[in-house]
């Protein structure tokens, strides 16, 4: 039976769908991943019509709707890894994701707003009795305010990963061709921040 992971914050633009992306494409190196996308936006669809043959498949669907929890039980039974890209907001469908999940995963920018934002999403999280993992997302290097939100969110006592995702050119540039940042530059800074996410994420939803 397969992980289930939702990508879940009810704030656009926090790279949600990019990082979907990412983690299905470093997963399918070797295992059987399925990608599920219910955001409104459809940018993973897009996404995954664009990637080439040369790279591992990923078995894609975007049902929604009253048929979500029927097609993610369908999907587990024929891969290692479920991911989920919900829409940006608490609404039905991002309930049943959530519900139906073994792990959510909770992007957070370096912003007041962000952090905010995230609450919702945490404490929908939290009422389902799913594992929850905070991911600092598009991180720069270094700076005060990088620092301080770090501090509040492990203040916090949410699940803070230990791995963070920098602010990096390099996924906007593999997400463009289809592509994970792993199979467009497998030796980069952003590849290895990636691998690292993965690793974390695996432990964590056991």
């Amino acid at each position: 039976m397969a992980i289930v992971i939702t990508v879940a914050q009810q704030k656009g633009g926090t790279g949600k769908t990019t990082l979907a992306a990412n983690v299905a494409a470093a997963l399918a190196a070797d295992r059987r991943v399925a990608l599920l996308d219910i955001d409104p936006q459809r940018s993973l669809t897009r996404w995954h019509d664009l990637r080439p043959k040369r790279v591992p498949a990923l078995t894609f669907s975007d049902v929604s709707g009253w048929r979500l929890s029927g097609e993610l039980d369908r999907l587990k039974q024929s891969h290692d890894v479920v991911l989920i890209d919900s829409p940006p907001q608490i609404e039905t469908d991002a309930r049943l994701a959530i519900r139906g999940a073994d792990l959510v995963l909770v992007p957070v920018q370096p912003s007041p707003p962000d952090v905010w934002a995230a609450e919702g999403t945490l404490k929908l999280a939290k009422a389902e009795k799913r594992v929850t993992a905070v991911v600092l997302n598009r991180l720069p290097a270094a700076g005060k305010l990088r620092e301080t939100i770090m501090a509040q969110l492990q203040a916090s006592g949410h699940n803070l990963l230990h791995a963070t995702i920098g602010n990096r050119t390099g996924f906007a540039a593999a997400f463009a061709q289809g592509l994970g940042v792993t199979e467009a530059a497998p030796r980069s800074i952003a590849a290895n921040e990636l691998r690292a996410l993965v690793t974390e994420l695996l432990e964590l939803a056991g």
